[in-house]
């Protein structure tokens, strides 16, 4: 029997990132499927995406019907098994008979075929295992919202302390559903070019430059291959909007580079200088960002080889990005305790790097994806601890002058703000949760 090139691809993906810690979303939209049919794209993208947002679900199933530790199973094993209970278990529309055997020549390919029986009869235990009743809204709590919701308990039990239950349980939510596409348009009138190739667009939510995908595969239209318009959540394009005007930029973190494009599409005739500490990233940022006024470097954010300081400055860090799990699921099942422990000592050591790049009266705007609090919070309060020559402005007054410019449309502001801190929470705001403080060096 023959496997679809659907299956076939998603398997791959699949493994890579279980194998390689390589990011779905990638490989989601790398050459390799550029040679599938749009429904067996669309079958991809659904299989490995489903499969990552609930795969502790997925692995319950599996650790019922086969009556074994699923650490003893070879990868190849547990993710032909994961890809087959996730089509029974939760694509109606998929034959039962093609989930099944599929699955089982995915294995034989693998060269597992010592394992064809097993797959074989766990696969047959799980569709006809029965589906739960979905979980009592009155009683909410830690397991059960990781539960109901795949996720580990671990961050959901976080997401409680830090926000509340019913938040938590919108963030958990939320993380399971497919988000929704958005762009920045530095020019409205492409809007009338991605027409004719299929895309809708609707007007966003935060921003009056953001649109969002309603219809059509944008990945696929002529204006993104040719870098005319960037494919961004809209709290990135508003963590990007808060560094605001000056004649010399800089982002210190800056690939892939939608905020670098942001920064230099708002500043025409500024110099801005982004920074890459990776080679092969820093090559994507000069392919994605190709604008006059924008020189990239490649460099260490901790030690910038630059002359002279920055009216503004950017540090959109690295951190766990627990705020766009909807759109990368495989991170809440690779991410530990510790590594935020390690995250934060990181945070510290660039943000400090990037305010001495400042100059006096100069802003900088630290940021992540994360909703965490040590990588939050946490960060800002312990590098101005020791820095009296740097203040936190109130990031409600930076809300309040985009709004009035007309760049920033969302009309409730106090949600977006805790304390000085600019915070979106995914399922409370129609974006991925960003956190960002705006610093300013005393003049």
């Amino acid at each position: 029997m023959s496997i679809s090139p659907a299956r076939s691809v998603a398997f791959d993906i699949l493994l890579r990132v279980d194998q390689q810690d390589a990011y779905a979303s990638e490989l989601l939209h790398s050459h390799r499927l550029d040679a599938l049919a749009q429904d067996d794209r669309a079958l991809t993208t659904e299989v490995v995406m489903g499969v990552l947002r609930w795969r502790s679900s997925l692995d319950e199933a599996i650790a019922i019907a086969a009556a074994r530790p699923l650490e003893k199973l070879d990868s190849e094993v547990l993710t032909a098994l994961r890809l087959g209970a996730y089509q029974l278990r939760y694509l109606n529309r998929i034959p039962a008979h093609a989930a099944l055997n599929e699955s089982v020549e995915l294995v034989k390919r693998a060269r597992k075929r010592s394992a064809v029986p097993f797959v074989n009869a766990v696969l047959r235990k799980i569709a006809a295992l029965p589906v739960e009743a979905p979980a009592d809204p009155e009683q909410w709590n830690a397991g059960s919202i990781a539960r109901e919701f795949a996720h580990p308990e671990w961050l959901v039990q976080r997401w409680i302390a830090e926000f509340g239950i019913e938040r938590a349980r919108l963030v958990g939510q939320h993380d399971q559903q497919v988000p929704h596409g958005a762009l920045r348009l530095d020019d409205p009138s492409i809007e009338a070019v991605l027409k004719p190739e299929g895309v809708e667009l609707a007007p966003g939510a935060l921003l009056s430059s953001a649109r969002i995908v309603t219809s059509g595969d944008i990945f696929k239209t002529q204006a993104v291959k040719e870098g005319r318009i960037f494919i961004q959540d809209e709290a990135s394009q508003l963590v990007a909007a808060l560094v605001g005007h000056g004649s010399r930029l800089l982002d210190c973190c800056a690939a892939p580079g939608g905020k670098t494009a942001a920064i230099a599409a708002r500043n025409p005739t500024a110099e801005v200088i982004a920074a890459e500490l990776h080679a092969h990233r820093a090559d994507l940022l000069r392919s994605r960002v190709q604008r006059n006024n924008v020189q990239v470097i490649q460099a260490d954010a901790l030690n910038l080889p630059l002359e002279g300081k920055f009216d503004r400055v950017l540090a959109d860090v690295p951190c766990s990005g627990t705020g766009t799990l909807a759109r990368n699921p495989e991170i809440k099942w690779k991410l530990k305790p510790s590594d935020l422990v390690d995250l934060h000592a990181r945070q510290v050591a660039i943000l400090r790097a990037a305010l001495r790049q400042l100059a006096p009266g100069g802003r900088a705007v630290y940021s992540t994806c994360s909703l965490e609090r040590e990588e939050n919070e946490a960060v800002v309060e312990e590098v101005l601890r020791d820095a009296p020559e740097y203040h936190l402005r109130e990031a409600r007054e930076e809300l309040e002058e985009l709004r009035q410019s007309g760049e920033f449309i969302w009309s409730d502001v106090a949600s977006l703000v805790n304390g000085k801190y600019l915070r979106t929470i995914p399922g409370v705001h129609p974006c991925d949760g960003f956190f960002a403080a705006v610093v300013e060096c005393n003049g």
